[in-house]
């Protein structure tokens, strides 16, 4: 089945559809919705909310750390050089290039989560619709499993409402 979406101009009847799908059986990770403004005080805009963005900045600031400390006392270290009863590894010049390729780590690793959550290089077609840049609130289904007749229950709440296929 083709991917089915309705428009609603207002967050109660986005929120009635995403109930009436859930009730059809639809889990919360199959359901679209795409809102041109925040709708925080609905429950619908906390679909898939939770994320570990956090977890993978702070690990790649941590890779990005390590790569650089190695790469710093291993360059010093490989350099014979007679420093006259000195430190070798000089940690206050070693701060600056340790800093920049730590959160030069925590900004890659972001911009990969954050190109992958999207999926932002998949080629099939989003679901997407130019109203929604007007005001419109699109809820809809990329793969409905559910019968039609459920699916016209679930997203037409009123006859000014048409479902739409991709």
């Amino acid at each position: 089945m083709k991917p089915v979406y309705a428009l609603y101009s207002h967050g109660k009847d986005a929120q009635r559809a995403v109930d009436a799908l859930r009730a059809s059986g639809v889990a919360d990770r199959d359901i679209t919705v795409i809102s041109g403004v925040p709708m925080d005080e609905f429950e619908f805009s906390h679909i898939d909310g939770k994320n570990h963005l956090w977890s993978v900045a702070c690990l790649g600031g941590a890779i990005g750390f390590a790569a650089s400390v190695a790469l710093t006392t291993g360059t010093s270290n490989a350099w014979p050089i007679n420093v006259g009863n000195m430190a070798i590894n000089a940690w206050w010049a070693f701060l600056v290039p340790i800093f920049e390729v730590t959160m030069l780590g925590a900004i890659l690793a972001t911009v990969g989560t954050l190109v992958a959550t999207a999926k932002l290089g998949r080629r099939r077609p989003v679901l997407y619709d130019p109203a929604v840049s007007d005001g419109k609130i699109l809820v809809g289904l990329e793969n409905p499993t559910i019968p039609e007749a459920d699916l016209q229950r679930a997203l037409v709440l009123d006859p000014s409402i048409t479902l739409k296929t991709v």
